[in-house]
């Protein structure tokens, strides 16, 4: 599409509201699955760590008997 100006551009020819707070709405909601896919793989990590600790503990446990 070709627009004579900005303003043209961002108004899109009277439907710039629904583009613009569709664009808007994409971008939370791909910001949101990012943030929440960071925050799992950490739990998921932690969870691992505190497992192979739990694991080694009684190992250890079992060899001092």
């Amino acid at each position: 599409m070709f627009f004579q100006s900005w303003s043209d551009f961002f108004n899109m020819g009277g439907y710039g509201f629904y583009v613009w707070l569709a664009y808007g709405i994409s971008f939370v909601a791909i910001l949101a699955l990012g943030v929440q896919s960071m925050t799992s793989k950490k739990a998921l990590f932690k969870e691992i760590k505190r497992e192979q600790q739990r694991k080694q503990r009684q190992q250890t446990a079992r060899g001092s008997l």
